[in-house]
């Protein structure tokens, strides 16, 4: 983990702020649009215009060659779908992941959408996967170690039957949408480096029904649970502050 952290600066911070703001903004403009019958290629054209009425651009498309502003994943698609004319049908479960930039900042976030009726054990895991979120974020404080974060996700969520995805992790985001550390979902506390005031985090939790192992389909993008049960994903920017954690991307943060 011996990597460089970039410390923002109060001023980088609200501008991350603005950015989140943003993108906080988008969600609350897509939610409203997301029912049975609309396909994610209608998401991700809503997405995309919703960010460029905030004069902001998106941060996926093009991004290593991803081939739209949206991440769309279905079911037991774990992260990285990609948009398509796949509509959203009953018993569907959706995570939208969502990165935007506004002057030269980045901003990240996610959430997974039940629709129609669904099972009592994938609702748990939609809820427990953002409680499992919060419980991360908490520990994104002056003083704590980095894994304690994972450390707070994973021991809330394994109780309940759930497992942590180990192959993909939250990260570092400023100027750039991934910088340095990764940010893991799991892992024994009190190691890894020590959380400073400024250091700014995308943490996101991605747990499955089954089993935590996965893999990549041949679109070389979207990855599934091994075991094809469902998964569910949700995301924040966080930045840490003196006070604790401040959730950047959050229409309230």
């Amino acid at each position: 983990m011996g990597k460089l952290i970039v410390i923002k600066s109060n001023s980088e911070i609200e501008c991350m702020a603005r950015a989140g703001n943003a993108l906080a903004q988008v969600v609350d403009d897509l939610k409203g649009s997301l029912k049975c019958g609309v396909t994610t290629l209608e998401i991700d054209k809503i997405v995309e215009d919703a960010i460029i009425k905030r004069k902001a651009k998106p941060a996926f498309k093009g991004y290593r060659g991803f081939p739209a502003s949206t991440c769309t994943s279905f079911n037991e698609q774990i992260v990285h779908g990609i948009p398509s004319n796949r509509k959203i049908k009953d018993n569907d479960i959706l995570s939208i992941d969502i990165g935007l930039i506004l002057d030269e900042w980045m901003a990240d976030t996610a959430f997974t959408i039940g629709f129609g009726p669904i099972s009592e054990d994938i609702q748990r895991l939609i809820e427990m996967t953002q409680k499992s979120l919060h419980k991360g974020i908490e520990q994104a404080r002056p003083g704590n170690h980095l894994s304690d974060i994972g450390f707070a996700i994973q021991s809330f969520v394994e109780p309940f039957g759930f497992s942590v995805v180990r192959d993909f992790v939250g990260h570092g985001i400023g100027r750039s949408l991934h910088e340095d550390p990764e940010v893991a979902n799991f892992g024994l506390p009190k190691t890894g480096p020590v959380l400073e005031e400024g250091m700014t985090f995308a943490i996101e939790p991605m747990v499955n029904l089954g089993t935590y192992q996965t893999k990549v389909l041949e679109d070389k993008w979207t990855v599934v649970t091994a075991d094809g049960k469902p998964s569910a994903h949700f995301e924040h920017t966080v930045a840490i502050t003196k006070d604790g954690p401040k959730i950047l991307t959050d229409l309230n943060g």
